[in-house]
């Protein structure tokens, strides 16, 4: 029995090798009469990424002098003031605790050092962002629901 059983291994390996091949996929697995079988191409796979990893690499390069050029000005036009409050996180900001609700903090309101300024959601989490310091909200730079980076000006308190 144990016989029989080595054949089907073999020869379901060998199909499956095919069907990889054939298919160009990276692994395959199959599970039958309780028997499972994984095949997979990691050595191949490996190898081709990396020469188009090198080849991206230049592109990038020279990507980067191009929006310095565009977005560069406007994200350092926001983060001139030293008062700018900025993102804590990568996530989608929100003014007001939640939708058609008033917002959390207007242009010339006073504020108080810990005093929740908007929210940063990430990942299904409301994040506060609160008010480093006492003083009067001099600028808005985002809009409700608009997407951030970590370190984006979002508010400037004087």
């Amino acid at each position: 029995m144990s016989t029989a059983k080595n054949s089907l291994d073999t020869g379901l390996v060998r199909e499956l090798a095919a069907i990889l091949r054939d298919a160009d996929l990276g692994e395959v697995e199959v599970e039958h009469e309780g028997l499972r079988i994984r095949v997979s191409k990691a050595s191949p796979m490996q190898a081709a990424p990396a020469p188009i990893q090198y080849a991206a690499a230049p592109a990038p390069a020279a990507a980067p002098a191009t929006p310095a050029a565009s977005p560069s000005p406007a994200e350092t036009a926001a983060p001139v003031s030293v008062n700018a409050v900025t993102s804590p996180m990568v996530g989608t900001v929100y003014l007001s605790p939640e939708p058609g609700s008033k917002a959390f903090v207007q242009v010339g309101d006073k504020v108080k050092k810990g005093d929740t300024l908007m929210l940063v959601e990430a990942m299904k989490t409301f994040n506060p962002v609160e008010a480093p310091q006492a003083g009067t909200v001099k600028e808005i730079i985002v809009q409700d629901a608009q997407p951030v980076e970590f370190g984006e000006p979002l508010i400037v308190i004087e």
